[in-house]
C-alpha cells in the first residue's frame, strides 16, 4: 500500500451480507464511496455541511473483485488520485483484509468538478488542486 497515501476502516455490517454469506456486490461501490468522502475530508476541502458543496460528481466506476469479504473481517479501502486534469480527475481504491493487507478487490473511478446550483461542469477549484498534490506530491500522472 505504499503508493496510497490515505486509508479507510470499514465496518462489514451484518445488513452488507448476501444470502451466501459474503458482502454483495453492490456493496463494494458503497466502501469505496464512504472512503472518497474521508479522502476529501483528508483534504481538509469538504466540511460535510451540505452534499451541494461537494462539487463533484460521480462519471464512472468499476470494481474487480479478488476474493469474497464476509462479516468480521477487519476492512479498509486505501484510496489515492491517479490522474488529475483541468475537469476531472480518477481515484484507484483498494479494498484489504488489514491484517495482512491481502487484495480483495480493487476499482477506480472517475469523478468530475461541478457546480451543483448551475449544473455544470467546472474546473477543479485551486485549494482541492493543491490539497490533492500535497497529499500525492510525484506519484500523481497529469
Amino acid at each position: 500500500m505504499s503508493a496510497y497515501h490515505f486509508s479507510y476502516p470499514i465496518e462489514v455490517r451484518y445488513g452488507d451480507l448476501d444470502p451466501q454469506g459474503h458482502v454483495n456486490n453492490a456493496k463494494y461501490l458503497t466502501y469505496m464511496e464512504q472512503a472518497r468522502v474521508g479522502y476529501i475530508r483528508r483534504l481538509g476541502v469538504w466540511k460535510g455541511d451540505s452534499f451541494l458543496d461537494i462539487g463533484i460528481i460521480l462519471a464512472e466506476a468499476r470494481v474487480t473483485f479478488r476474493k469474497p469479504i464476509t462479516l468480521g473481517m477487519d476492512v479498509r479501502v486505501a484510496v489515492r488520485v491517479s490522474k488529475l486534469g483541468n475537469k476531472s480527475l480518477t481515484m484507484d481504491y483498494r479494498l484489504e483484509n488489514s491484517p495482512g493487507g491481502e487484495l480483495l478487490a480493487s476499482g477506480d473511478s472517475v469523478l468530475v468538478a461541478y457546480d451543483y446550483r448551475s449544473g455544470q461542469t467546472i474546473p477543479f477549484p485551486a485549494d482541492w488542486r493543491r490539497a490533492i498534490l500535497e497529499l500525492e506530491g510525484d506519484s500523481l500522472s497529469a
